[in-house]
This record gives C-alpha cells, sequence and structure tokens, in this order.
C-alpha cells in the first residue's frame, strides 16, 4: 500500500511538472487568456526579435537623400497598411501587436536602429496599462520611453512620440479593452509624453485629441472594438503622422 501511494504521488509531481505555467490572473478573462498563449514568447523570445529578422535582412540600405521613416508600435502600427496611407512613400511597419514598451525596448536596435530611419514614430503604452506582459507604473513606462528616445537621439534618428490612442466601452466586445484600460492613466501618459518632447525637442503626435469624442472617448465611428482603428480611424491618424514626420525632418534641416 504504501509502496502505491509513493507511485501516486510520484506521477502527481511528474504531472504537475510537466503542466505548462499560468501567468497570475489579470481579472480580465480575455487578457488572461492571451497571456496563456503567449507563455513560449514571454519565456523564449520576449521581445520577439524573430519576428522581422529576416525581413531586416533583406532590406536594402537607405539612399543618401531617403527619408526613411519606421513606424515602430504594437497590433495599432501592425495593422496599419502605410502603403495604403502614405502611397510611395518610404515607411517601414515595425508594429506587434500586444506588445508593451519592456519588449519593444528589446529589438530597438534590430527594428530600428540598424534600419537606419531618419525618423522614428513611436507608437506605445496601452498594453503596458492593460498589463499584457505584467503590472507595471507609469514611472516605469515612462522610463522606457525615455530610454527609446535617448537610443534614438545617439544614433541621430529624429523622433516622433505618438500618444496613447483613448478607448471606448460602447460596444459588448469592447468592455474589456476599455476596463484594463484607464483613462486617467491614458491622459497621465500622453501628458508626460507632451512634456518630454518638449523639453527633448522631439515632436509629439497628438492623435487623441483629434480622436476624442464629446463624452471624452475614442468615436465610435473610428474602431470597431473599441481598441484598434479601422479605415476611418486610420484616415485621421494618417495626415496627423505626416504632419509630425514633416515638422520632425524640417526641424533636422531635412526636406520632407
Amino acid at each position: 500500500m504504501r509502496v502505491f501511494l509513493l507511485f501516486l504521488l510520484s506521477l502527481a509531481a511528474i504531472a504537475q511538472q510537466a503542466s505548462p505555467p499560468t501567468p497570475p490572473a489579470t481579472g480580465f478573462p480575455g487578457l488572461d487568456r492571451y497571456r496563456a498563449s503567449r507563455i513560449a514568447i514571454y519565456t523564449d523570445d520576449y521581445g520577439q526579435l524573430a519576428r522581422y529578422r529576416d525581413a531586416n535582412a533583406t532590406l536594402k540600405p537607405a539612399a543618401p537623400d531617403e527619408n526613411r521613416v519606421v513606424f515602430f508600435g504594437d497590433s495599432i502600427t501592425d495593422i496599419w497598411h502605410l502603403d495604403q496611407s502614405f502611397p510611395g512613400k518610404p515607411y517601414i511597419n515595425r508594429g506587434i501587436g500586444g506588445q508593451t514598451t519592456s519588449q519593444m525596448l528589446v529589438r530597438f536596435r534590430q527594428d530600428v536602429i540598424d534600419l537606419e530611419p531618419k525618423v522614428v514614430v513611436i507608437l506605445a503604452g496601452t498594453n503596458d496599462i492593460a498589463g499584457n506582459t505584467g503590472k507595471i507604473s507609469n514611472d516605469d513606462i515612462e522610463a522606457n520611453f525615455a530610454t527609446m528616445a535617448e537610443l534614438a537621439r545617439v544614433h541621430h534618428i529624429r523622433l516622433v512620440f505618438s500618444s496613447i490612442l483613448p478607448v471606448y466601452n460602447y460596444t459588448p466586445q469592447s468592455q474589456e479593452f476599455f476596463n484594463s484600460r484607464p483613462m486617467s492613466r491614458i491622459v497621465a501618459l500622453n501628458q508626460w509624453l507632451k512634456g518630454y518632447c518638449a523639453a527633448s525637442g522631439s515632436v509629439y503626435l497628438d492623435y487623441f485629441d483629434s480622436m476624442l469624442d464629446d463624452k471624452g472617448m475614442l468615436k465610435r465611428d473610428l474602431a470597431d472594438d473599441g481598441l484598434h482603428p479601422n479605415q476611418a480611424g486610420f484616415a485621421v491618424m494618417a495626415p496627423l503622422a505626416e504632419k509630425a514626420i514633416a515638422t520632425s525632418l524640417a526641424e533636422n534641416g531635412m526636406q520632407p
């Protein structure tokens, strides 16, 4: 009997060791499922360097007179068809869905510095607030932003910091996105970004105010899920981005 019990305990121990780790619960079921699905990424390729490694290797060096721009961000950048919004422009998309600023720092050299752009347009922070890679304070998010900015300056890359977009809760699908992204934190981080840009000579790209409705949320027609811009949303964002890029190039004595 004793041997049998030891056998059962051994099986239980083996089963426990074989079970994949589960991230701590966030209180948001959809986010919990998402985080559980990303375990392999968090443990094996945290910054997801593999995503653009081959594309970067085949990318031709920028011509001397080319105003190359890298759009660097999360899913909002990832799903943006830059070729449609900016036809003929040498703009490179380096967005990865779900990423936080901590992950973006890991790949900043590979996906920004090594591509030698004239300008980098950074749009990030919403997934940090949601806690995609764990809880993180505004101070630590700001530190990640500042580190990216410092790396860009060292490598003579002009910096455009985009505001974090507002969210809405007008549909069932949008509820969790909205609740996991308190508007107070979005506003606080945007205020910090705007102040940092003013103090450092970077360009602040304000999507937030242009996409806000009279209730202080994202305009209903600009996103289908309350978070990710649709075609109408990107139509609002594109000219704002183009103006910010032109301002950044002009401040550096370049022709847009």
